[in-house]
């Protein structure tokens, strides 16, 4: 091999050992120099609210029955037919009751007879009894016949009484046959709007066991209320005269106000969900809302002007081993006991046993550092920041790469971690 191939030989294996020499440089740069994602704190507005569903349903609602079994014969009101109290909207076929009526009537009158014969017949046994005894008083009768004629006069006038309760019995039976006949005829008990007929004509309705539903009336469709379902952990931040905000899927574009009414103490449970009804008056002058339309509600609880906002992301940030024990934190206490400064700083960043102070890591100078801070309101996706070595335009430090080789920690590791 010649001189200049030495060289040349020479030449390219000094490059490959640069180029080997750089990338482990720059390897080992990236792994002494974590990268972090950050968010950036600022101020701004602050608006807590609770969201819930809920339906749409009239203040009063009154289901129309029968309470008499027959025929639907005529039908006076339909579905949205405003109503009048007192109106008829319905007729059941009355055949049947009205001969029920003259049934008892017929048996009224023979019970009316039969009182007049048994009077009849108690004086008569008066008279024989009065009779009886004068003539006892002069001893032309024997004691015998007198007893026996007061026996009879006694026994007459028992029978009055039993004639006048029969009487009495037959009116009743008469007075329930008129009110079955009235019962033929379905009147509206309120002024209001048909929200739902069940029957049609010459359909038969049963009464026997419970009154069928004939109509639903909705008393007034310009009032209405929302019935939604609240979280147990939410149900503490509603009270009782709070506005409240809704939105249907008929009028996306357009929000609705609202009252709260009441929030109701009477849990339900599904699926080991608690939940609470909070009762929301809303006004519907322009009838746009209808029964049974489902709502998305809010509630604002707090709202808060030009206060220090911090992303939730950066609160949800766990350090990883390396950044515990490297990194600077302010405001860190002196060291006290046996505690390794990793240990200590594991427990600062899980922050404090009250649940409005926390522990956040912040990035200046390239470097993360720990912030003690106490939180107040959220809305899901920013926190108001109440005390803590923050300004606006800090960097809140929300994932980083180990110090081992780039692996994602924080939120990132755990979501790619494998299960």
């Amino acid at each position: 091999m010649t001189r200049r191939r030495w060289y040349y030989l020479a030449a390219l294996l000094a490059l490959v050992a640069a180029a080997i020499g750089a990338w482990r440089w720059r390897a080992g740069d990236r792994k002494a120099r974590p990268q972090f994602e950050t968010a950036r704190i600022d101020r701004g507005r602050i608006i807590a609210k609770v969201t819930a569903t809920g339906t749409l349903s009239a203040i009063v609602t009154v289901q129309v029955g029968s309470q008499v079994s027959g025929r639907i014969q005529a039908l006076y009101a339909d579905f949205n037919s405003i109503v009048k109290k007192g109106q008829l909207i319905a007729k059941i076929d009355p055949q049947l009751f009205q001969a029920a009526v003259e049934q008892a009537r017929a048996n009224h009158v023979a019970a009316q007879g039969n009182l007049g014969k048994s009077k009849a017949q108690a004086l008569d046994a008066r008279r024989q009894h009065d009779r009886s005894k004068s003539l006892a008083a002069q001893k032309f009768i024997s004691q015998a016949d007198l007893d026996t004629a007061e026996s009879n006069a006694d026994a007459a006038a028992a029978q009055v009484r039993a004639s006048q309760g029969a009487v009495e019995q037959a009116r009743a039976a008469l007075h329930q046959a008129e009110v079955n006949l009235a019962y033929t005829r379905i009147v509206s008990p309120t002024n209001g709007v048909v929200i739902s007929r069940s029957v049609d004509v010459g359909q038969t309705v049963a009464a026997s066991l419970q009154a069928p539903t004939l109509f639903v009336i909705a008393e007034d469709l310009a009032k209405m209320q929302v019935d939604t379902s609240v979280a147990e952990a939410d149900v503490g931040r509603l009270q009782d005269g709070m506005a409240a905000s809704f939105s249907v899927d008929a009028y996306p574009s357009e929000t609705f106000q609202g009252r709260v009414r009441q929030i109701r103490n009477a849990p339900q449970t599904v699926q080991n969900v608690v939940t609470y009804d909070a009762v929301i008056d809303v006004p519907n002058p322009e009838l746009k809302l209808r029964p049974g339309m489902t709502a998305n509600v809010t509630f604002v609880y707090a709202e808060k002007d030009d206060v220090l906002r911090l992303p939730n992301s950066g609160l949800r940030f766990r350090p990883t081993s390396e950044m515990l024990a490297s990194s600077p934190r302010e405001g860190t206490p002196p060291r006290t006991g046996g505690a390794t400064p990793a240990a200590r700083d594991g427990k600062a960043a899980r922050g404090s046993s009250r649940p409005d102070q926390r522990s956040i890591w912040v990035l200046r100078d390239g470097k993360p550092g720990s912030v003690r801070v106490r939180t107040g309101i959220s809305d899901g996706t920013l926190t108001e920041i109440l005390e803590g070595a923050l300004e606006s335009g800090d960097q809140v430090v929300t994932d980083a790469p180990d110090a081992s080789g780039g692996a994602p920690s924080g939120m990132a590791a755990r979501m790619r971690r494998p299960f």
